[in-house]
Protein backbone atom coordinates (compact mmCIF):
# COMPACT_ATOMS: atom_id res chain seq x y z
CA UNK A 1 0.00 0.00 0.00
CA UNK A 2 1.06 3.83 -0.56
CA UNK A 3 2.28 5.42 2.51
CA UNK A 4 -0.16 7.75 4.35
CA UNK A 5 0.89 11.95 3.94
CA UNK A 6 0.60 12.53 7.13
CA UNK A 7 1.85 16.12 8.08
CA UNK A 8 3.20 16.02 4.62
CA UNK A 9 2.31 19.44 2.66
CA UNK A 10 4.83 19.39 0.50
CA UNK A 11 3.37 17.79 -2.95
CA UNK A 12 6.75 16.96 -4.21
CA UNK A 13 7.56 15.20 -1.30
CA UNK A 14 4.23 13.24 -1.13
CA UNK A 15 5.13 11.92 -5.20
CA UNK A 16 8.42 11.35 -4.72
CA UNK A 17 7.73 9.06 -1.42
CA UNK A 18 4.83 6.94 -3.07
CA UNK A 19 2.29 8.16 -0.53
CA UNK A 20 -1.51 8.51 -1.31
CA UNK A 21 -2.25 11.39 -3.28
CA UNK A 22 -6.23 12.06 -4.23
CA UNK A 23 -6.08 13.73 -7.71
CA UNK A 24 -7.41 17.44 -7.31
CA UNK A 25 -5.61 18.38 -10.68
CA UNK A 26 -8.62 18.47 -11.93
CA UNK A 27 -10.26 21.00 -10.03
CA UNK A 28 -6.54 23.02 -10.08
CA UNK A 29 -6.78 22.93 -13.96
CA UNK A 30 -10.32 24.64 -14.14
CA UNK A 31 -8.75 27.53 -11.28
CA UNK A 32 -5.81 27.96 -13.52
CA UNK A 33 -7.81 28.65 -16.66
CA UNK A 34 -10.81 30.54 -15.09
CA UNK A 35 -9.15 33.41 -13.55
CA UNK A 36 -6.23 35.69 -11.93
CA UNK A 37 -6.77 36.32 -8.79
CA UNK A 38 -8.23 33.81 -5.88
CA UNK A 39 -9.09 33.69 -2.80
CA UNK A 40 -9.62 30.31 -0.55
CA UNK A 41 -11.19 29.94 3.27
CA UNK A 42 -11.16 26.50 4.68
CA UNK A 43 -10.73 25.65 8.16
CA UNK A 44 -7.26 23.96 9.51
CA UNK A 45 -5.75 21.04 8.47
CA UNK A 46 -7.55 20.58 5.22
CA UNK A 47 -5.47 20.45 2.69
CA UNK A 48 -4.40 24.35 2.05
CA UNK A 49 -0.73 23.80 2.44
CA UNK A 50 -0.80 20.88 0.13
CA UNK A 51 -2.73 23.72 -2.61
CA UNK A 52 -0.48 26.00 -2.35
CA UNK A 53 2.92 23.29 -2.59
CA UNK A 54 0.79 22.10 -5.99
CA UNK A 55 0.17 25.37 -7.51
CA UNK A 56 3.71 25.61 -7.05
CA UNK A 57 4.81 23.13 -8.63
CA UNK A 58 2.71 23.60 -11.38
CA UNK A 59 4.09 27.24 -12.26
CA UNK A 60 7.19 26.32 -11.43
CA UNK A 61 6.80 23.86 -14.93
CA UNK A 62 7.63 20.59 -12.86
CA UNK A 63 5.40 18.62 -15.28
CA UNK A 64 7.05 15.30 -14.59
CA UNK A 65 6.34 15.07 -10.97
CA UNK A 66 2.58 14.99 -12.24
CA UNK A 67 2.49 11.79 -14.39
CA UNK A 68 0.02 9.77 -14.38
CA UNK A 69 -2.53 13.00 -12.97
CA UNK A 70 -5.72 15.10 -14.60
CA UNK A 71 -3.49 17.64 -15.27
CA UNK A 72 -0.55 16.12 -16.84
CA UNK A 73 -1.37 17.09 -20.25
CA UNK A 74 -4.01 19.58 -19.87
CA UNK A 75 -2.08 22.81 -19.72
CA UNK A 76 0.82 24.75 -21.06
CA UNK A 77 3.54 23.88 -18.98
CA UNK A 78 5.23 27.56 -18.93
CA UNK A 79 7.63 28.06 -15.68
CA UNK A 80 7.12 31.47 -13.81
CA UNK A 81 8.85 32.87 -10.82
CA UNK A 82 6.87 32.20 -7.70
CA UNK A 83 6.99 34.43 -4.76
CA UNK A 84 5.61 32.29 -2.14
CA UNK A 85 4.88 33.45 1.70
CA UNK A 86 3.88 31.54 4.33
CA UNK A 87 2.65 33.52 7.33
CA UNK A 88 3.17 31.05 9.74
CA UNK A 89 6.97 31.28 9.31
CA UNK A 90 7.27 34.61 9.86
CA UNK A 91 7.32 36.40 13.09
CA UNK A 92 3.91 38.73 13.89
CA UNK A 93 4.35 39.26 17.77
CA UNK A 94 4.21 43.10 17.19
CA UNK A 95 3.08 44.76 14.12
CA UNK A 96 6.81 46.24 13.75
CA UNK A 97 8.25 42.77 14.20
CA UNK A 98 5.57 41.67 11.30
CA UNK A 99 6.64 44.61 9.17
CA UNK A 100 10.42 43.37 9.42
CA UNK A 101 9.46 39.63 8.85
CA UNK A 102 7.88 40.28 5.31
CA UNK A 103 10.63 42.67 4.78
CA UNK A 104 13.38 39.78 5.46
CA UNK A 105 11.11 37.68 3.51
CA UNK A 106 11.48 40.37 0.62
CA UNK A 107 15.35 40.36 0.83
CA UNK A 108 15.57 36.86 0.62
CA UNK A 109 13.72 36.82 -3.02
CA UNK A 110 15.78 39.70 -3.76
CA UNK A 111 18.75 37.82 -2.77
CA UNK A 112 17.41 34.55 -4.56
CA UNK A 113 16.49 35.95 -7.09
CA UNK A 114 19.70 38.13 -8.13
CA UNK A 115 17.07 41.40 -8.29
CA UNK A 116 19.15 44.34 -6.86
CA UNK A 117 16.24 46.04 -6.19
CA UNK A 118 17.25 48.82 -3.43
CA UNK A 119 14.54 49.54 -0.51
CA UNK A 120 12.74 52.53 -0.70
CA UNK A 121 9.35 51.66 2.00
CA UNK A 122 7.43 48.89 2.72
CA UNK A 123 5.22 49.00 -0.41
CA UNK A 124 7.39 50.21 -2.94
CA UNK A 125 9.90 47.48 -2.03
CA UNK A 126 7.82 45.00 -2.83
CA UNK A 127 5.97 46.25 -5.36
CA UNK A 128 9.50 47.15 -7.08
CA UNK A 129 10.74 43.38 -6.51
CA UNK A 130 7.65 41.73 -8.44
CA UNK A 131 8.44 44.46 -11.33
CA UNK A 132 11.95 43.56 -11.34
CA UNK A 133 11.46 39.83 -11.05
CA UNK A 134 9.19 40.22 -13.67
CA UNK A 135 11.33 41.93 -16.02
CA UNK A 136 13.71 39.61 -15.77
CA UNK A 137 12.39 35.88 -15.45
CA UNK A 138 8.77 36.62 -16.91
CA UNK A 139 4.87 37.12 -14.73
CA UNK A 140 5.07 36.36 -11.57
CA UNK A 141 3.34 34.05 -9.68
CA UNK A 142 2.42 35.12 -5.73
CA UNK A 143 1.11 31.87 -3.21
CA UNK A 144 0.45 33.37 0.21
CA UNK A 145 -0.71 30.70 2.77
CA UNK A 146 -1.72 31.31 6.09
CA UNK A 147 -2.64 35.09 5.17
CA UNK A 148 -4.67 35.39 8.08
CA UNK A 149 -2.33 34.00 10.78
CA UNK A 150 -0.73 37.45 11.90
CA UNK A 151 -4.97 37.93 12.86
CA UNK A 152 -6.48 35.17 14.07
CA UNK A 153 -3.40 33.86 16.83
CA UNK A 154 -4.53 37.55 18.44
CA UNK A 155 -8.63 37.05 17.57
CA UNK A 156 -8.82 37.91 21.46
CA UNK A 157 -6.69 40.53 21.45
CA UNK A 158 -8.51 43.45 19.29
CA UNK A 159 -5.76 46.18 19.49
CA UNK A 160 -2.58 43.57 18.37
CA UNK A 161 -4.89 41.97 15.69
CA UNK A 162 -6.25 45.55 14.42
CA UNK A 163 -2.45 46.81 13.89
CA UNK A 164 -1.38 43.55 12.18
CA UNK A 165 -4.32 43.97 10.11
CA UNK A 166 -2.89 47.60 8.73
CA UNK A 167 -0.17 45.75 8.01
CA UNK A 168 -1.57 43.44 5.85
CA UNK A 169 -3.37 45.96 4.09
CA UNK A 170 -0.83 47.32 2.82
CA UNK A 171 0.69 44.59 1.77
CA UNK A 172 -1.53 42.67 -0.02
CA UNK A 173 -2.50 46.27 -1.60
CA UNK A 174 0.35 46.44 -3.84
CA UNK A 175 -0.69 43.45 -5.94
CA UNK A 176 -3.30 45.30 -7.87
CA UNK A 177 -0.93 47.68 -8.52
CA UNK A 178 1.45 45.07 -9.89
CA UNK A 179 -1.17 43.45 -12.11
CA UNK A 180 1.25 43.96 -14.95
CA UNK A 181 3.75 41.74 -13.68
CA UNK A 182 1.41 38.63 -12.29
CA UNK A 183 0.64 35.79 -13.89
CA UNK A 184 -1.36 34.39 -10.99
CA UNK A 185 -2.10 35.40 -7.24
CA UNK A 186 -3.52 32.61 -5.00
CA UNK A 187 -4.38 33.43 -0.98
CA UNK A 188 -5.78 31.16 1.64
CA UNK A 189 -6.42 31.01 5.09
CA UNK A 190 -8.98 30.28 7.70
CA UNK A 191 -10.78 33.44 7.68
CA UNK A 192 -12.72 35.10 5.01
CA UNK A 193 -12.16 38.22 6.58
CA UNK A 194 -14.28 41.32 5.28
CA UNK A 195 -12.91 43.22 2.05
CA UNK A 196 -13.02 46.23 3.40
CA UNK A 197 -11.06 45.66 6.32
CA UNK A 198 -8.38 43.55 4.44
CA UNK A 199 -8.61 43.25 0.77
CA UNK A 200 -9.55 47.29 0.53
CA UNK A 201 -7.39 48.08 -2.17
CA UNK A 202 -6.90 44.30 -3.59
CA UNK A 203 -10.51 43.96 -4.97
CA UNK A 204 -10.17 42.29 -7.55
CA UNK A 205 -9.96 38.94 -6.10
CA UNK A 206 -12.53 35.96 -6.74
CA UNK A 207 -13.91 34.77 -3.12
CA UNK A 208 -14.17 31.03 -4.25
CA UNK A 209 -14.85 30.01 -0.80
CA UNK A 210 -18.76 29.11 -1.48
CA UNK A 211 -18.20 28.58 -5.54
CA UNK A 212 -20.07 24.64 -6.65
CA UNK A 213 -17.50 24.73 -9.19
CA UNK A 214 -14.60 24.71 -6.23
CA UNK A 215 -16.58 23.01 -3.75
CA UNK A 216 -14.67 19.82 -3.41
CA UNK A 217 -11.14 21.44 -4.96
CA UNK A 218 -10.04 20.52 -0.47
CA UNK A 219 -11.18 17.52 1.46
CA UNK A 220 -12.16 13.78 0.42
CA UNK A 221 -15.41 13.05 -1.45
CA UNK A 222 -17.16 9.70 -0.57
CA UNK A 223 -15.49 8.87 -4.47
CA UNK A 224 -12.60 9.69 -3.76
CA UNK A 225 -12.23 8.03 0.09
CA UNK A 226 -13.61 4.14 -1.35
CA UNK A 227 -11.14 4.69 -4.58
CA UNK A 228 -8.08 6.05 -3.27
CA UNK A 229 -8.05 4.41 0.09
CA UNK A 230 -9.52 1.03 -0.57
CA UNK A 231 -6.79 -1.02 0.83
CA UNK A 232 -7.01 1.00 3.81
CA UNK A 233 -10.22 0.42 4.23
CA UNK A 234 -10.04 -3.46 3.80
CA UNK A 235 -7.38 -3.78 6.05
CA UNK A 236 -9.64 -1.86 8.89
CA UNK A 237 -12.88 -3.81 7.97
CA UNK A 238 -10.09 -6.65 9.06
CA UNK A 239 -8.98 -5.20 12.14
CA UNK A 240 -12.15 -4.12 13.19
CA UNK A 241 -14.26 -7.15 11.65
CA UNK A 242 -16.69 -5.47 10.25
CA UNK A 243 -18.15 -5.62 6.41
CA UNK A 244 -17.38 -3.07 4.39
CA UNK A 245 -20.80 -1.07 4.03
CA UNK A 246 -21.14 -0.97 8.00
CA UNK A 247 -17.32 0.68 7.68
CA UNK A 248 -18.35 3.40 5.36
CA UNK A 249 -20.86 4.15 7.40
CA UNK A 250 -19.66 4.48 10.34
CA UNK A 251 -16.69 6.64 8.92
CA UNK A 252 -19.31 8.74 6.91
CA UNK A 253 -21.26 9.07 10.44
CA UNK A 254 -18.10 10.43 12.41
CA UNK A 255 -15.73 12.37 9.59
CA UNK A 256 -18.02 13.07 6.66
CA UNK A 257 -20.39 16.06 6.26
CA UNK A 258 -18.08 19.13 5.68
CA UNK A 259 -20.04 21.45 2.76
CA UNK A 260 -19.61 25.16 1.81
CA UNK A 261 -22.27 24.82 -1.19
CA UNK A 262 -25.09 22.70 0.63
CA UNK A 263 -24.64 19.71 -1.94
CA UNK A 264 -21.27 18.39 -1.77
CA UNK A 265 -19.93 16.77 1.41
CA UNK A 266 -16.16 16.17 1.74
CA UNK A 267 -14.31 14.38 4.63
CA UNK A 268 -11.23 16.19 6.47
CA UNK A 269 -8.39 14.66 5.14
CA UNK A 270 -6.20 15.06 8.60
CA UNK A 271 -9.20 13.01 10.52
CA UNK A 272 -9.10 10.35 7.62
CA UNK A 273 -4.99 10.24 7.25
CA UNK A 274 -5.05 9.14 10.63
CA UNK A 275 -8.23 7.05 11.43
CA UNK A 276 -6.55 4.53 8.72
CA UNK A 277 -3.08 5.11 10.58
CA UNK A 278 -4.19 4.26 13.76
CA UNK A 279 -6.74 2.00 12.84
CA UNK A 280 -9.62 3.04 15.57
CA UNK A 281 -11.96 5.81 15.10
CA UNK A 282 -11.36 9.26 17.52
CA UNK A 283 -11.56 12.66 17.71
CA UNK A 284 -8.31 13.36 15.61
CA UNK A 285 -8.75 16.66 13.82
CA UNK A 286 -10.73 18.05 16.95
CA UNK A 287 -7.71 17.34 19.44
CA UNK A 288 -5.24 19.00 16.83
CA UNK A 289 -6.30 22.17 18.16
CA UNK A 290 -7.95 23.77 20.80
CA UNK A 291 -11.13 26.21 20.50
CA UNK A 292 -10.06 27.86 23.84
CA UNK A 293 -11.68 31.45 21.99
CA UNK A 294 -14.41 29.69 20.62
CA UNK A 295 -15.59 28.53 23.91
CA UNK A 296 -15.07 31.74 25.99
CA UNK A 297 -17.12 33.97 23.14
CA UNK A 298 -20.28 31.60 23.40
CA UNK A 299 -19.65 32.07 27.22
CA UNK A 300 -19.20 36.02 26.46
CA UNK A 301 -22.52 36.17 23.90
CA UNK A 302 -24.31 33.88 26.34
CA UNK A 303 -25.27 32.13 23.25
CA UNK A 304 -27.67 29.40 23.83
CA UNK A 305 -26.00 26.60 23.18
CA UNK A 306 -28.64 24.46 21.26
CA UNK A 307 -28.66 27.11 18.36
CA UNK A 308 -25.82 25.89 17.34
CA UNK A 309 -27.86 23.22 15.35
CA UNK A 310 -30.18 24.18 12.41
CA UNK A 311 -29.32 27.83 12.90
CA UNK A 312 -30.19 30.09 9.88
CA UNK A 313 -28.34 33.10 9.32
CA UNK A 314 -27.95 35.66 6.26
CA UNK A 315 -24.77 35.47 3.87
CA UNK A 316 -23.89 38.89 4.91
CA UNK A 317 -22.89 37.35 8.05
CA UNK A 318 -20.10 35.69 6.49
CA UNK A 319 -19.12 38.90 4.19
CA UNK A 320 -19.49 41.39 6.95
CA UNK A 321 -16.89 39.56 9.22
CA UNK A 322 -15.02 41.05 11.09
CA UNK A 323 -12.19 42.11 13.84
CA UNK A 324 -14.17 44.31 15.71
CA UNK A 325 -17.78 42.54 15.23
CA UNK A 326 -17.29 38.71 15.27
CA UNK A 327 -19.92 36.93 14.95
CA UNK A 328 -20.22 33.34 16.23
CA UNK A 329 -21.75 31.23 13.56
CA UNK A 330 -19.15 32.59 11.05
CA UNK A 331 -16.53 32.21 13.29
CA UNK A 332 -17.71 28.33 13.79
CA UNK A 333 -18.20 27.61 10.39
CA UNK A 334 -15.16 29.08 9.37
CA UNK A 335 -13.06 27.27 11.51
CA UNK A 336 -15.21 23.94 10.81
CA UNK A 337 -17.28 23.16 13.93
CA UNK A 338 -20.22 24.09 11.90
CA UNK A 339 -20.84 23.91 8.31
CA UNK A 340 -23.99 24.07 5.93
CA UNK A 341 -26.91 21.72 4.90
CA UNK A 342 -28.89 23.91 3.57
CA UNK A 343 -29.03 26.99 1.07
CA UNK A 344 -32.09 29.10 0.34
CA UNK A 345 -33.34 32.08 -1.60
CA UNK A 346 -35.17 34.40 -0.15
CA UNK A 347 -36.31 37.55 -1.62
CA UNK A 348 -33.40 39.68 -0.69
CA UNK A 349 -30.65 37.25 0.29
CA UNK A 350 -29.42 33.70 0.60
CA UNK A 351 -30.43 32.20 3.56
CA UNK A 352 -27.77 29.71 5.29
CA UNK A 353 -28.74 26.87 7.65
CA UNK A 354 -25.83 26.04 9.73
CA UNK A 355 -24.78 22.06 11.84
CA UNK A 356 -22.46 20.49 13.01
CA UNK A 357 -20.60 18.74 10.37
CA UNK A 358 -19.89 15.08 12.16
CA UNK A 359 -20.20 12.78 14.83
CA UNK A 360 -16.45 14.22 15.71
CA UNK A 361 -16.97 17.14 15.49
CA UNK A 362 -20.34 17.68 17.73
CA UNK A 363 -18.98 15.47 20.34
CA UNK A 364 -15.89 16.81 21.14
CA UNK A 365 -17.01 20.00 20.51
CA UNK A 366 -19.76 20.18 23.20
CA UNK A 367 -17.19 18.13 25.63
CA UNK A 368 -15.50 21.48 25.79
CA UNK A 369 -18.11 23.73 26.06
CA UNK A 370 -19.87 21.92 28.58
CA UNK A 371 -16.28 22.06 30.58
CA UNK A 372 -15.95 25.42 30.22
CA UNK A 373 -20.03 25.93 31.43
CA UNK A 374 -19.40 24.16 34.37
CA UNK A 375 -16.00 23.28 34.78
CA UNK A 376 -16.25 19.54 35.69
CA UNK A 377 -13.11 17.67 34.51
CA UNK A 378 -13.00 16.34 31.13
CA UNK A 379 -12.23 12.96 32.56
CA UNK A 380 -15.31 13.03 34.44
CA UNK A 381 -17.71 13.76 31.44
CA UNK A 382 -17.61 10.96 29.31
CA UNK A 383 -18.28 8.59 32.80
CA UNK A 384 -20.91 10.44 33.99
CA UNK A 385 -22.42 10.48 30.11
CA UNK A 386 -22.22 6.76 30.30
CA UNK A 387 -23.84 6.29 33.14
CA UNK A 388 -26.78 8.99 32.20
CA UNK A 389 -27.25 6.35 29.39
CA UNK A 390 -27.09 3.46 31.34
CA UNK A 391 -30.05 4.68 33.41
CA UNK A 392 -32.17 6.18 30.96
CA UNK A 393 -32.20 3.11 29.21
CA UNK A 394 -33.15 1.41 32.53
CA UNK A 395 -36.10 3.60 32.73
CA UNK A 396 -34.02 4.69 36.22
CA UNK A 397 -34.95 8.13 35.91
CA UNK A 398 -34.28 9.20 39.39
CA UNK A 399 -30.59 7.87 38.61
CA UNK A 400 -30.36 9.82 35.72
CA UNK A 401 -31.72 12.98 37.38
CA UNK A 402 -28.81 12.41 40.62
CA UNK A 403 -26.19 12.51 38.56
CA UNK A 404 -27.07 15.77 36.68
CA UNK A 405 -27.38 17.10 40.14
CA UNK A 406 -23.67 16.62 40.66
CA UNK A 407 -22.46 17.27 37.75
CA UNK A 408 -24.38 20.74 38.21
CA UNK A 409 -23.55 20.98 42.18
CA UNK A 410 -19.79 21.56 40.53
CA UNK A 411 -20.91 24.56 38.60
CA UNK A 412 -19.08 27.88 40.81
CA UNK A 413 -21.85 29.99 41.51
CA UNK A 414 -20.33 33.02 39.69
CA UNK A 415 -20.89 30.51 35.88
CA UNK A 416 -24.73 30.68 37.00
CA UNK A 417 -26.59 32.78 34.69
CA UNK A 418 -30.32 33.21 35.65
CA UNK A 419 -31.52 32.68 32.45
CA UNK A 420 -33.91 29.79 30.84
CA UNK A 421 -31.49 29.23 28.09
CA UNK A 422 -28.67 28.44 30.54
CA UNK A 423 -29.92 25.46 32.50
CA UNK A 424 -31.74 24.92 28.57
CA UNK A 425 -28.15 24.77 27.08
CA UNK A 426 -26.84 22.52 30.14
CA UNK A 427 -29.59 20.00 30.00
CA UNK A 428 -28.82 19.54 26.14
CA UNK A 429 -25.04 19.30 26.48
CA UNK A 430 -25.94 16.35 28.30
CA UNK A 431 -28.04 14.62 26.54
CA UNK A 432 -25.78 14.59 23.42
CA UNK A 433 -22.74 13.34 25.27
CA UNK A 434 -24.88 10.60 25.95
CA UNK A 435 -24.42 9.90 22.39
CA UNK A 436 -28.04 9.48 21.84
CA UNK A 437 -30.85 11.69 19.29
CA UNK A 438 -32.16 14.49 20.26
CA UNK A 439 -34.53 16.23 18.02
CA UNK A 440 -34.73 19.80 19.69
CA UNK A 441 -37.53 21.88 19.35
CA UNK A 442 -39.64 19.97 17.32
CA UNK A 443 -42.04 21.51 15.29
CA UNK A 444 -45.81 19.95 15.69
CA UNK A 445 -49.13 21.46 14.46
CA UNK A 446 -49.72 22.43 18.37
CA UNK A 447 -46.60 24.38 19.09
CA UNK A 448 -42.98 22.38 19.70
CA UNK A 449 -41.56 20.62 22.11
CA UNK A 450 -38.50 21.65 24.07
CA UNK A 451 -36.53 18.27 23.28
CA UNK A 452 -37.50 14.61 22.15
CA UNK A 453 -35.52 11.97 23.25
CA UNK A 454 -35.30 8.87 21.11
CA UNK A 455 -33.81 5.38 22.73
CA UNK A 456 -33.89 2.14 21.09
CA UNK A 457 -36.55 1.08 23.92
CA UNK A 458 -38.65 4.37 24.37
CA UNK A 459 -39.44 7.76 23.46
CA UNK A 460 -39.18 11.04 25.89
CA UNK A 461 -40.63 14.17 25.73
CA UNK A 462 -39.25 16.90 27.44
CA UNK A 463 -40.67 19.82 28.52
CA UNK A 464 -37.72 22.58 30.65
CA UNK A 465 -39.06 24.99 32.62
CA UNK A 466 -37.16 27.25 34.65
CA UNK A 467 -37.95 30.01 37.63
CA UNK A 468 -35.94 32.06 39.92
CA UNK A 469 -34.21 30.63 43.14
CA UNK A 470 -37.15 29.90 45.83
CA UNK A 471 -39.76 28.82 43.25
CA UNK A 472 -41.86 26.19 43.98
CA UNK A 473 -40.69 23.17 42.04
CA UNK A 474 -44.21 20.90 41.90
CA UNK A 475 -45.52 23.98 40.14
CA UNK A 476 -43.09 24.77 38.18
CA UNK A 477 -42.95 20.67 36.91
CA UNK A 478 -46.34 20.20 36.81
CA UNK A 479 -47.10 22.92 34.54
CA UNK A 480 -44.17 21.59 32.18
CA UNK A 481 -46.04 18.19 32.33
CA UNK A 482 -49.56 20.11 31.37
CA UNK A 483 -47.78 21.57 28.63
CA UNK A 484 -46.85 18.57 26.96
CA UNK A 485 -50.52 16.99 27.97
CA UNK A 486 -52.74 19.90 26.89
CA UNK A 487 -51.16 20.07 23.31
CA UNK A 488 -50.64 16.49 22.32
CA UNK A 489 -47.02 16.52 21.15
CA UNK A 490 -47.33 13.16 21.33
CA UNK A 491 -49.21 12.60 19.18
CA UNK A 492 -46.93 12.41 16.24
CA UNK A 493 -45.52 9.18 17.53
CA UNK A 494 -48.97 7.15 17.65
CA UNK A 495 -47.79 4.77 14.99
CA UNK A 496 -44.70 4.05 16.88
CA UNK A 497 -44.54 0.83 18.97
CA UNK A 498 -42.10 2.38 21.48
CA UNK A 499 -43.78 3.77 24.64
CA UNK A 500 -43.45 7.31 25.37
CA UNK A 501 -42.32 9.23 28.47
CA UNK A 502 -43.19 12.83 29.67
CA UNK A 503 -40.45 14.06 31.06
CA UNK A 504 -40.97 17.67 32.96
CA UNK A 505 -37.95 19.51 34.13
CA UNK A 506 -37.36 22.26 36.30
CA UNK A 507 -34.45 24.49 37.36
CA UNK A 508 -34.60 27.19 40.24
CA UNK A 509 -31.46 28.55 41.19
CA UNK A 510 -29.29 25.37 41.26
CA UNK A 511 -32.39 23.34 42.08
CA UNK A 512 -33.36 20.61 40.08
CA UNK A 513 -36.36 18.68 40.25
CA UNK A 514 -38.69 16.71 37.34
CA UNK A 515 -41.77 15.00 37.24
CA UNK A 516 -42.03 11.55 35.02
CA UNK A 517 -45.63 10.78 33.35
CA UNK A 518 -45.86 7.70 30.93
CA UNK A 519 -47.09 7.51 28.07
CA UNK A 520 -49.74 9.99 26.89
Amino acid sequence: MKKLPIGIQTFSKIIKENCVYVDKTRHIANLIESGEYFFLSRPRRFGKSLLVSTLSEIFSGNQALFQGLYIYDKIDWQAHPIIHIDFSAIDFSTETELREGLIDLLDGFNADYQLSVEKRGFKAYFKNIIQALSEKNGKVVVLIDEYDKPIVDYIDDVERATKNREVLRDFFGVLKSSDAFLRFVFLTGVSKFSRVSIFSELNNLRDITFSKQFATLLGYTQTELESDFDDYIQTLCFELGIKKAQLLTQIKTWYNGYSWNAKDRVYNPFSILNLFAEQQFDNYWFASGTPTFLTKLIKKTALDVTRLENQTVSKIVFDSYNIENLNVFALLLQTGYLTITKIAPQELFLEYTLNYPNLEVKQAFITYLFESFTQNQLDEIQPAANKLHRFLQEDNVEGFMNIIRALFAKIPYPLHIEQEAYYHSLFYMILVLMGVEIDLEVLTDKGRIDGVLELENQIYLIEFKYAKAGSNMDRLTDKAIKQIQEKNYGERFLNDSRPRVVLGVGFTGKKIGYKKVLSL
